[in-house]
């Protein structure tokens, strides 16, 4: 008999009070066990005795309970998890309150650490049975009640998704994506929560920028009221404030990173709401604030800010790479898995994601430092024979115009924290509390020097020796190397510099130096091979850029080069064509045949039946052409480059074609005819050319007509009315006409 799944399953028992059987549902209040799970609480961040004792208290009760769970039989477990809401609040307060790995943290005690340890891998352990509905062939759950009872008893939400995927990720990573995988799977509708979750992700990218008193776009930003402080910018906030704003931006582009990492499927979602555009710009505006903030703080905690530029550096390039997975699982995957008939959609999407980005020029020249354009848009131009050159060949123009003034720089991959494999098989992370040394990962170890100053690009030449002139105006009696060690110190900020030696505020390294030291002029390392340039550089003759040179091609010395007569006497090229063009004058009309050579040749065979098919038929008989023309063959003619003249022929030749070229060149006629005679062929020429465009003949005669007293003909009274009627079209514009409408309207005296 089949085994039945845990929701249908129904078990018999004793009832306590009246002592009879009876039948109730395995999974039914009655069967979970009374116990009490206590919360969880961190470690304390200083090693004080009695505070590590009470944690370890605690923590010991949480790890024997959550031991004690994992020990149960599948229906007692199912049974605890459902009905017990302190074993729901226990874990709930493990994934709150348990250090991250960029958190600060003081070195813990090793029993603490041991502790972590423990309890990290029970809690995972329990949420990784929790998420599995069938254990084995008897003990199983119905995938559409598993569903129903994650969902309907919030054993899983969207926040603990988000926190076990940045606690339990880096080390648990293939297990934790069947898991979330199959949470998905059995129950479709934590997708609507997640897309219902996308406005409170994306508003938090909004607090940041309104505590930071910056302003992201218009929709989102509102007005301050009257009674509110003043928003205070990075560069001018708390530096205790600055921590919180660093340490929450990291604390949310880790989690999301790791979400995504480990549920791609979710990429889609987070696309709908536009997530690529509004990730870009809050990077464009916050981090470059941010990064400015602290390189500014040179005269306060260098410690912090170094630890606070570490961390930023980190929060960036987790946001660069949510980007990059939302764009790979989004555009680039989709193309290289379907076929060439439905990718163009893809390729359209991440057309347009990047060209609503080519404003974010410092999000463009990060992302492509990280990640570089020029590939995706190989890989789509290889997978797509359709692809728009115009707008791919645009959309490079601005990458590369976002590298403008900027030195180009290649990020190094991180090295992930090593893991530990434990006995039960499960891999748990080396490191769940991070310790005094431990930094987020990030592939941009950049250290804060001196004040924790992040140093830009190396200033050099022409801007180094102005800076340097700068502060030797005002302070002469210095030496231009100490001036420069003060200005690298300080980030080759020369107002800096001059207020911290006039306030006696220099750096303990820079004070020990002497004054006066003199600039060392470093000598030009690059060789002199490579740093020449001219037009033979690279050529076939360069023996400096390549090992073999065609000799056969140096002539050493004067060439003797060849007068005209010997290029026209020399016929090599004459002879090498010749015995091709004798080839055209073979003209065979019969081919001869041996006896017998013919009997392979079907086609050749004679057919008599064929021939008296169209004996009733006069082919060609009424045609136009001769006999003559329909038979005979042009003969073949030899080119004259070929042919062997003889000079007699050559001179008759020459003499034949000047006479016709005497008799196709028209005679002069020196004849000077009348001058008359010509002005009346062109009047006769110009009245045509008038008559074919449409023009009348100018009747100004007929308007004139016969003086007064002796009547005018009929052809003047109608010319004369004509004009009337069309001389708006001449001169005066229709003046009498306007006259007219002016007087009736009143506007000239009658």
């Amino acid at each position: 008999m089949p085994a039945l799944p845990l929701d249908q399953l129904q078990i018999t028992h004793k009832d306590l009070k009246t002592g009879k059987l009876r039948t109730s549902p395995a999974l039914h209040p009655e069967q979970k066990a009374d116990r009490y799970f206590v919360l969880y609480k961190p470690p304390p961040k200083d090693n004080i005795p009695a505070l590590v004792e009470e944690y370890l208290e605690r923590a010991t009760f949480v790890a024997n309970d959550l031991d004690w769970l994992l020990a149960l039989p599948h229906d007692k477990f199912w049974c605890q998890v459902i009905f017990d809401e302190t074993l729901q609040k226990c874990l709930d307060s493990y994934l709150h309150y348990v250090p991250r790995k960029f958190d600060e943290w003081v070195a813990p005690a090793p029993e603490v650490v041991d502790m972590q340890k423990r309890l990290h891998q029970s809690v995972f352990l329990t949420f990784l049975r929790m998420s599995t509905h069938k254990e084995s062939k008897d003990h199983f759950i119905s995938p559409s009640a598993f569903g129903e009872i994650l969902y309907n008893n919030f054993l899983f939400d969207i926040p603990k998704m988000l926190d076990l995927c940045v606690l339990f990720g880096k080390g648990n990573s293939p297990l934790l994506k069947k898991m979330i995988g199959n949470i998905f799977v059995q129950q479709p509708s934590y997708y609507n929560d997640l897309d219902e979750t996308m406005p409170t992700i994306l508003q938090v990218f909004s607090n940041i920028l309104q505590h930071s008193g910056l302003q992201g776009d218009g929709a989102s930003a509102t007005p301050q009221k009257l009674e509110e402080r003043g928003r205070l910018t990075p560069n001018d906030m708390p530096l205790l404030e600055l921590k919180d704003v660093v340490l929450y931006l990291c604390d949310t582009c880790t989690t999301l990173w790791a979400f995504l990492d480990i549920f791609p499927l979710a990429c889609q979602t987070f696309q709908k709401h536009d997530f690529c555009y509004r990730l870009a710009s809050f990077y464009e505006i916050a981090i470059p604030e941010l990064e400015s903030a602290i390189k500014k703080r040179r005269l306060e905690d260098s410690k912090l800010l170094g630890d606070l530029w570490r961390r930023l550096s980190h929060s960036r390039k987790k946001l660069l790479e949510i980007f990059h997975i939302l764009l790979n699982h989004i555009c680039l995957l989709p193309v290289l898995e379907n076929s060439c008939d439905n990718i163009q959609g893809f390729i359209e999407e991440f057309l347009q994601i990047f060209s609503s980005l080519l404003q974010e020029k410092r999000f463009l020249r990060d992302y492509d430092a990280l990640f570089p354009v020029a590939d995706d848009v190989s890989l789509l131009q290889q997978a797509s024979s359709v692809l728009d050159e115009t707008r791919t060949a645009y959309i490079l123009q601005a990458v590369e115009c976002a590298w403008e003034g900027v030195e180009r720089r290649k990020a190094t991959d991180a090295k992930d924290p090593p893991v530990a494999e434990d006995l039960n098989g499960v891999m748990v992370t080396a490191e769940p509390v991070s310790g005094p040394s431990s930094h987020p990962e990030n592939s941009e170890e950049e250290e804060c020097m001196g004040t924790a100053a992040a140093l830009g690009p190396t200033v050099r030449g022409v801007e180094l020796d102005s800076l340097i002139s700068q502060v030797k105006d005002l302070l002469p009696d210095l030496g231009e190397g100490f001036i420069l060690a003060c200005l690298e110190h300080y980030g080759y900020d020369s107002e800096q510099v001059i207020n911290n030696i006039l306030e006696e505020r220099l750096a303990p390294a820079l004070s020990q130096l002497d004054r006066s030291l003199d600039r060392q002029v470093k000598p030009d390392l690059t060789p002199l091979l490579t740093s020449r340039h001219n037009v033979f550089q690279n050529d076939e003759f360069d023996v400096f850029s390549r090992d073999s040179v065609d000799l056969s091609r140096v002539h050493k010395g004067r060439r003797k080069e060849a007068n005209t007569r010997s290029l026209l006497n020399d016929k090599r090229e004459v002879v090498a064509q010749r015995q091709r063009y004798e080839q055209y004058s073979v003209v065979v009309e019969e081919v001869p045949l041996q006896p017998g050579e013919g009997l392979s040749y079907h086609g050749d065979d004679y057919e008599d039946e064929y021939d008296d098919t169209y004996d009733g038929n006069q082919v060609g008989a009424n045609d136009a052409d001769s006999d003559d023309e329909l038979i005979s063959r042009r003969p073949f003619t030899i080119p004259q480059v070929l042919r062997t003249k003889v000079p007699r022929e050559r001179q008759e030749v020459e003499e034949e074609e000047e006479e016709e070229a005497e008799d196709e060149t028209p005679k002069l006629d020196h004849f000077v005819q009348d001058p008359a005679v010509l002005r009346e062929k062109a009047e006769a020429r110009r009245m045509a050319f008038l008559a074919r465009k449409g023009y009348r003949h100018d009747s100004s005669t007929a308007v004139a007509g016969s003086p007064r007293g002796h009547g005018q003909s009929r052809d003047t009274t109608q010319e004369r009315r004509k004009k009337e009627a069309n001389k708006s079209t001449r001169a005066n514009h229709n003046r009498r006409t306007m006259a007219d409408r002016k007087r009736s309207k009143g506007m000239i005296p009658s």
